[in-house]
């Protein structure tokens, strides 16, 4: 089975692609998608960015299922409506191209992955790079971040 994992956002979105079991997992992908900065009256575009490059991805991929990071708890509240908004996008992308779609909070990854809900970045990362035996800790945050979504869906 084929998982993407992603890290919705509106800069910049985390993926990553990968299959095997949570004990043995296999990275086959793994970065983010970044857009460009715009005015507030064409952050439309921002989202037609992410989708064409998504789209990509599952195309090449080809993933069975995807693991997309729920909202759980944001301080600002224009950013949750923008982060809100492509990740509705995702869900219909992903759902109009057949892939099965489970979300989960980051409470749940970093429960399931460091055994601590409230686990740091700096954890994660640690803890991402060596189930994945990585040479270095995966950067930047946000791939760090899908590949956790994702191997949380294995």
């Amino acid at each position: 089975m084929t998982i993407l994992g992603i890290d919705p956002g509106t800069a910049s979105v985390g993926y990553a692609v990968v299959s095997g079991t949570k004990q043995r997992p296999i990275s086959h992908e793994f970065g983010i998608l970044k857009t460009l900065p715009t005015s507030k009256k064409m952050a439309v575009f921002r989202l037609l960015e992410i989708a064409t490059d998504l789209e990509k991805i599952i195309t090449k991929h080809k993933p069975n299922k995807a693991v997309v990071e729920d909202l759980f708890f944001f301080k600002n509240q224009k950013t949750i409506i923008e982060v809100a908004q492509s990740r509705g996008m995702i869900l219909y992308l992903l759902t109009k191209n057949g892939v099965e779609v489970t979300e989960v909070t980051p409470l749940q990854v970093k429960q399931t992955l460091c055994g601590y809900g409230r686990a740091s970045k700096l954890q994660m990362q640690k803890m991402v790079q060596k189930i994945f035996g990585f040479e270095h800790i995966p950067k930047p945050d946000d791939a760090a971040d899908s590949l956790a979504i994702a191997w949380w869906g294995l």
